[in-house]
């Protein structure tokens, strides 16, 4: 096993020892790989000395027996154990990406809403795999905006449970109660966009959900305590209150409070304005509703929620604010790791194949995270020499540089001339994609 994803042995549960040894091959192939990331592309990085045919390799996605949840499982509780050891709440995001396809006979695709071509006015659709990850919100120790590191990953198929279809929502929710299984001694914040805003009357135990709200909720009092003496059920709600967007206009001066919050790394001054309400859409419980404001008048107001009343409201924001990672990590994955690229076509493989990307993406992150302190772990350019924080595609390089010199190093005698000649050849093949 390279010595740069050593750390990956946390996996070795989930599979065979021949199938975990094809794991490691294709996950440092990926890496090396500067072409389109098929398995046939993938398959000369993945075992250069060919001592597995590459059909081996595309049954590895097709047909291998290994069990998707149990690999995120083990998966999860290492990354949380490496990273969050002394957290007992952890951030998490959720969303949904879709990765274009073509060809009608690819399972599992299915015609999506393509969120970066569709505009207020036009909806644009794709034939794509719709995926929905969860990941962890992780603040890396170069500081500068956060990190999102899957720790699960479902499928949205066009399948039927029973005569209702299965949504991002039973999806979410799935993926959550596996996730407070796994870590039982942990509590959850997640924070999503509004499209999982209705999540919050079916969350498990331990999970705060903070999302945007519409504004033009429909929104009530608490209902009043229950006179002595009367008889019949609990009120669930009291007087209806005044749309969001309305509300927030009629809140005098002097309840607006003034704060700082840190929103994808960078200190920013906001007003706040927060409150229990009972949202109709899930009237059973409470929720704090949060009016965040633009002190100069710029922007306009941001309507929040917590389905922690108690909360605190510039950490919600603060919060909701770094759910942008999960984007970032959409963008990486698709850009620097061709998670769109592989043809697989057949049974479960292109679920698997896209999913694993993003179990690349975060292994990349660990084995960088890991070596933070190092002087060898950044690679500097000679002009950026500024530059403080730590690119995916930096992360990428170093990843690349170890594993290009552990190949080079096994097949070459040792000298000056060759130290020299493998340094400038690494500069050259760590940023090539």
């Amino acid at each position: 096993m390279p010595e740069a994803l050593g750390f990956m042995i946390a996996l070795e549960p989930v599979f065979t020892k021949p199938t975990f040894a094809m794991c490691i091959r294709l996950v440092a192939g990926w890496i090396l790989c500067p072409a389109r990331r098929t398995i046939t592309g993938i398959y000369p990085f993945a075992d250069p000395k060919r001592e597995n045919c590459v059909e081996n390799y595309h049954y590895f996605f097709r047909a291998a027996s290994w069990v998707q949840s149990e690999l995120w499982s083990c998966w999860t509780r290492h990354v949380v154990r490496r990273l969050c050891a002394s957290q007992t709440v952890l951030l998490l995001a959720i969303d949904d990406t879709t990765h274009k396809k073509t060809g009608r006979k690819i399972d599992g695709a299915r015609t999506c809403r393509d969120a970066v071509r569709s505009t207020s006015s036009e909806t644009v659709f794709c034939w794509a795999l719709q995926y929905i990850p969860l990941c962890l919100v992780y603040l890396p120790p170069w500081g500068g905006e956060p990190l999102s590191i899957p720790l699960n990953i479902r499928l949205n198929r066009k399948v039927r449970d029973g005569n209702a279809p299965i949504t991002l929502l039973d999806h979410a929710e799935a993926m959550l109660r596996e996730l407070a299984e796994w870590l039982p001694d942990h509590e959850f914040r997640l924070v999503a966009d509004g499209a999982f805003a209705s999540l919050a009357g079916r969350l498990p135990p331990r999970v705060t959900l903070i999302s945007r709200l519409r504004a033009d909720a429909a929104l009530y009092e608490l209902p009043p305590p229950r006179k002595a003496g009367t008889r019949g059920r609990h009120r669930l709600k009291g007087p209806r209150l005044p749309k969001p967007s309305v509300l927030a206009k009629t809140i005098p001066t002097h309840d607006w409070r003034g704060v700082q919050t840190v929103e994808r790394g960078t200190l920013r001054e906001r007003l706040l304005f927060a409150r229990p309400v009972i949202w109709a859409k899930v009237a059973k419980l409470p929720i704090l509703l949060i009016i965040s404001r633009d002190p100069e008048g710029k922007e306009k107001d941001d309507f929040f929620f917590s389905t922690d009343v108690t909360d605190i409201p510039e950490l919600a924001v603060s919060d909701f604010a770094d759910r942008w990672s999960v984007e970032d990590t959409f963008r990486n994955v698709k850009q620097y790791l061709g998670a769109e690229q592989p043809q697989s076509w057949k049974d479960i493989a292109p679920e698997r194949a896209g999913a694993f990307s993003y179990l690349i993406y975060g292994a990349v992150w660990l084995a960088r995270i890991e070596r933070e302190g190092e002087s060898t772990a950044t690679l500097q350019r000679e002009w950026y020499t500024e530059k403080r924080c730590v690119s995916f595609l930096d992360a990428l390089a170093d990843v690349r540089q170890r594993l290009w010199r552990e190949r080079i190093n096994a097949m070459s005698a040792s000298s000056a001339d060759h130290a020299l000649i493998q340094n400038l050849l690494l500069n050259a093949l760590v940023w090539a994609a």
